[in-house]
């Protein structure tokens, strides 16, 4: 009997100490695996098979870039927010579009006035053309994704959506469902359209919100920078950029910068949620994509041309934006809306210092490539002011 207590003790004893005494936690979500591969763009562009490209359809493009008949007011063009002499983007946190005069850093609202601020900041255009991108320099430019949500496919889509936005290009004369049949037959009036699209498209009804897109994405399609002294320095000269560049672009993909800026663009062209800094001027909070906080990844191109900086033109210098990242990477709030928590997993695996900064900032330098079309048209076949109200 003795023995069968103390053979029921140790049995007792090895059951309890084979379990965990405490409960287990779930673990952390963690960032996925993703690729950091980086090359230099491609020497050529692709075109959608509904629209290849041709010299009349870029002269009409180009010419519709610059006429402010496409808004509503006949004020702003796409040549208003996208000016070649601020690198196709504006020196303006937050867009002004119709009602609004002068360019870049200088404009502003005409008076009286009851157009709201746009809610974003303009990005480039330049290089647009190899949006959706993947980091083997693989892309479908039918299905290529715009804007900061990526709410719209395709260049030629994506140059109609201004057009329909009241505080961008349409104001408040029409609504959004019958402003391109306005524009459309504005266009149909004025014999050097006729003319401009019949030999862009072939044939004599070619004027049409369609092929308005689609000229309109044939010219930004010529916005092309991709002869950096980066791209140079992947094609195979050593001596494209210098040695402190060279340190700085392996710290780019060490710290982290790469698991997002990947790819040929150095944009992975997903949203994520990293909590930038509000912005003030705007009164209700942009949310992003599915109200989430997420928007998508910025190409790091051109940079020089492109401040101020993030979805809202929040951060005005790229050593801010460095410090911002430094941040939110040590779980720090920059926007009291968006708690530490709902940041992006990829966000944990940033190792940012402040001894890397400049060598990095240095190295995003070999991405700006000056060499886009500057040139200006004289004038548009409206005869209306190039550009808009931009002087």
């Amino acid at each position: 009997m003795k023995w069968f207590f103390v053979i029921l003790k140790f049995s007792c004893l090895c059951f309890w100490s084979c379990q965990d005494p405490k409960p287990k936690r779930s673990p952390k979500s963690k960032a996925p695996i993703v690729s950091q591969r980086i090359s230099a763009l491609p020497k050529e562009v692709k075109y959608p098979a509904n629209n290849p490209s041709s010299p009349e359809k870029e002269l009409l493009g180009k010419l519709l870039f610059y006429d402010p008949i496409l808004s509503g007011n006949k004020d702003i063009s796409c040549a208003s927010c996208h000016h070649p002499s601020t690198g196709y983007a504006e020196f303006l946190d937050i867009s002004i579009g119709t009602n609004g005069h002068g360019l870049g850093s200088e404009r502003a609202f005409g008076t009286p006035n009851d157009i709201p601020l746009g809610k974003r900041n303009a990005p480039t255009v330049i290089n647009s053309a190899f949006n959706g991108m993947d980091t083997y320099g693989v892309y479908d430019p039918e299905k290529a994704p715009m804007f900061w949500d990526d709410r719209v496919q395709s260049l030629e889509n994506q140059a109609l959506e201004p057009i329909k936005t009241l505080e961008e290009m349409r104001g408040n004369t029409h609504g959004d469902t019958e402003i391109l049949e306005v524009v459309v037959d504005r266009l149909r009036q004025i014999p050097e359209y006729q003319k401009l699209f019949k030999e862009a498209f072939g044939n004599s009804e070619a004027i049409t919100a369609e092929n308005l897109g689609r000229a309109i994405a044939s010219f930004e399609r010529t916005l092309v920078t991709n002869n950096s002294r980066f791209d140079e320095y992947m094609r195979g000269d050593e001596t494209a950029i210098y040695a402190s560049e060279k340190e700085g672009f392996e710290l780019f993909k060490k710290v982290g910068c790469a698991t997002c800026h990947n790819g040929p663009m150095f944009s992975d062209y997903k949203p994520h949620v990293l909590g930038v800094p509000k912005n003030s001027k705007l009164k209700l909070i942009d949310k992003g994509v599915g109200d989430t906080f997420a928007f998508r990844t910025p190409t790091l191109r051109n940079l020089r041309y492109t401040a101020p900086y993030m979805h809202n033109g929040s951060i005005k210098t790229l050593k801010q934006v460095m410090e911002f990242y430094e941040d939110i990477a040590s779980g720090k709030v920059r926007n009291p809306e968006v708690a530490p928590e709902r940041y992006d997993p990829l966000v944990r695996e940033i190792k940012l210092s402040v001894k890397d900064m400049s060598q990095i900032i240095s190295f995003m330098n070999t991405l700006n490539d000056p060499s886009f079309d500057k040139e200006i048209p004289r004038s548009v076949p409206s005869g209306l002011p190039v550009g808009g109200a931009i002087q």
